[in-house]
């Protein structure tokens, strides 16, 4: 059975480069199942802790985190903001997380999983300083993450009028990043 992948951009702007770079990524496997989804579809509050007592999580942060609970792997392309991960996608990874009932386990959207992480940005270091901040956040809730990180420089010239990558060899190395993803993921499930 092919392992099932998330993959999402970490930025809520419509004409987002990283929602260009995830759009072309989720295309690159035969080898998984891959859901593609907009955060911008799930608006969520900020993550406040009162809220959550007062009223639990949010429909959209409960249907996010049946999104990463029911698949193997995500793949994410995430922008640098400020040297690190862009707010909105760091408070979605706050409320995926939050413990219900129900879980069997702690940080069961997260556990046992398998990332690959990519970015775009218009600078010439393609959004690398917060892909570190990403790795690390992810590694410390439990998910394992893919080494090789993809980056994007010059990101608003990198993308041809169909949304293909026109530099051959970094889409070559995004093919091969989610063929990675798929892979490990085939063998975290057995």
């Amino acid at each position: 059975m092919k392992p099932k992948i998330l993959a999402l951009a970490g930025s809520a702007r419509e004409d987002s480069c990283n929602k260009k770079l995830i759009r072309f990524a989720a295309q690159g496997t035969e080898n998984a199942d891959v859901n593609l989804i907009d955060i911008r579809d799930y608006p969520i509050p900020l993550y406040d802790g009162d809220l959550e007592t007062a009223r639990g999580l949010p429909e959209n942060a409960k249907k996010l985190k049946k999104m990463f609970i029911d698949s193997d792997a995500f793949l994410i392309a995430s922008p640098e903001y400020n040297s690190s991960v862009s707010g909105v996608f760091k408070n979605l990874i706050d409320w995926v997380s939050r413990p219900e009932q129900s879980d069997p386990f702690y940080l069961v959207a997260f556990k046992g999983k398998v990332a690959a992480l990519m970015s775009a940005s218009p600078g010439n270091l393609g959004g690398l300083r917060g892909l570190f901040h990403l790795r690390s956040i992810l590694s410390n809730v439990g998910t394992l993450v893919i080494p090789d990180l993809i980056t994007i420089p010059n990101a608003y010239e990198a993308f041809d009028e169909n949304g293909q990558l026109k530099d051959v060899k970094k889409a070559q190395g995004i093919n091969a990043l989610t063929e990675e993803l798929a892979a490990t993921a085939s063998k975290m499930k057995s």
